[in-house]
């Protein structure tokens, strides 16, 4: 059974997702693990930037696995990453099921930095139907509610419990806020990964 309250303990980490971090103090970090000296992740960004990351006391590891639409259920608290349609509608690039000790977590409907001009809805899933290019989440939060369009492009994941010996060169990682230290390296509490080649799009 997979420690889900643990992810809880550490959500307030990834909350930092639900809006701009502190953007002189803090970074988000999508890349993948180079090479590991001693305590210090080296990670290339997407962007071709190298880091020195080094994790907190009592870090949490968390996995990205696949899932499918199958698995998206009414009542289920989901994340999307993606891009607007004319229509109003948000073209998914991903999709992530959050465990229900994850709830609320990001909530709303707001500006994200994973392309230009991509927007993040995280909400309740009210409804799922069956549209033309694929089927359509009704996603609903605090402030309103937003079409969600999966496409067969679109990556559906979900959320387990990771292990620190999974890290290694080669992962790719996510990372929602890491803190710049006065040595150069920069801190998380927190290590989100893809288990199996998966990709952290967030």
């Amino acid at each position: 059974m997979f420690r889900f309250a643990q992810i809880a303990v550490a959500a307030s980490s990834f909350l930092l997702i639900a809006g701009p971090a502190s953007a002189q103090e803090t970074i988000r970090i999508r890349g993948t693990v180079e090479r590991i000296d001693g305590p210090v992740y080296v990670v290339k960004s997407r962007d071709g930037a190298e880091f020195r990351l080094t994790v907190t006391d009592k870090p949490l590891y968390v996995a990205i696995v696949r899932a499918t639409m199958a698995d998206i259920k009414p009542g289920m608290f989901v994340g999307s990453a993606g891009m607007m349609e004319a229509d109003g509608t948000q073209k998914a690039i991903e999709v992530h099921i959050f465990p229900e000790s994850m709830r609320g977590t990001g909530e709303g409907h707001y500006d994200w930095d994973l392309m230009p001009k991509s927007k993040m809805t995280n909400g309740n899933v009210e409804q799922a139907v069956t549209g033309v290019d694929g089927p359509v989440l009704s996603v609903k939060y605090k402030d309103g509610e937003k079409k969600i369009l999966v496409t067969p492009q679109t990556v559906v994941v979900t959320y387990v419990m990771g292990d620190k010996s999974e890290i290694t060169p080669g992962t790719r990682i996510f990372i929602s806020a890491a803190k710049k230290q006065p040595d150069g390296t920069v801190q998380t509490p927190r290590i989100t990964y893809g288990r199996n080649g998966e990709a952290p799009a967030f």
